[in-house]
């Protein structure tokens, strides 16, 4: 037996060894695969539960953010601006165009603009005209062309605090003297007291 005889053997060996080795190294991630083996399906399962919570409450967080009216640092003052009108003043007993506006400003800076009519909820332009004469036994309908159809025209320069600022199609606001109008004006925005802008028609009430 020669040098090259006698390796056959240890190199057969060798090889059945080696296959042996690369057999079991692939049958490991078969099993994990399949499931034949419980410990590496447990892992992925952990893996993919972890993930799922951990994306879950930001797309939450987010939506719940995304549909909110207001944002999360005006909630605080609305909550406030609603409990202040436990000590609202009444309207005064008798109607005039100052006691009007003296009424009106209570709620400038308080009361947020939206769709509502009350100092509880919000104000729309015209929810607030409406809300403020009937404190004066005024009762005017909802949006600012129809509550303009209860006016008669005036000019700027015979305007009196109490008239009626109408933008037709647009909005309706209380002329509040000096150039000034009291409204509720737009979304993100509350009760103002503000310079008239554009060019309105003036309007007086019967009861001016």
């Amino acid at each position: 037996m020669n040098f090259l005889s006698a390796r056959k053997p240890l190199a057969k060996a060798a090889v059945i060894t080696a296959s042996g080795g690369l057999v079991l190294s692939l049958a490991i991630p078969a099993y994990a695969v399949t499931g034949s083996s419980t410990t590496p399906v447990k892992q992925i399962a952990v893996a993919k539960v972890a993930d799922q919570t951990f994306l879950t409450p930001s797309l939450s967080t987010e939506l719940a953010v995304t549909r909110d009216g207001y944002s999360a640092t005006k909630k605080p003052t609305y909550t406030v601006a609603v409990n202040k009108f436990v000590n609202l003043n009444p309207p005064a007993q008798s109607y005039s165009g100052e006691a009007v506006i003296a009424y009106g400003m209570q709620f400038v800076g308080i009361v947020p603009y939206g769709m509502g009519n009350s100092p509880t909820t919000s104000f729309s332009c015209d929810g607030f005209t409406q809300y403020v004469l009937k404190g004066f036994g005024i009762y005017l309908p909802r949006t600012a062309n129809a509550q303009a159809h209860f006016g008669v025209r005036i000019s700027p320069e015979d305007a009196r605090p109490g008239d009626l600022l109408w933008y037709p199609g647009q909005h309706i606001a209380f002329y509040a003297g000096d150039g000034m109008m009291l409204d509720s004006p737009t979304w993100g925005r509350y009760v103002e007291l503000h310079p008239i802008w554009g060019n309105p028609i003036y309007l007086r009430l019967g009861s001016s």
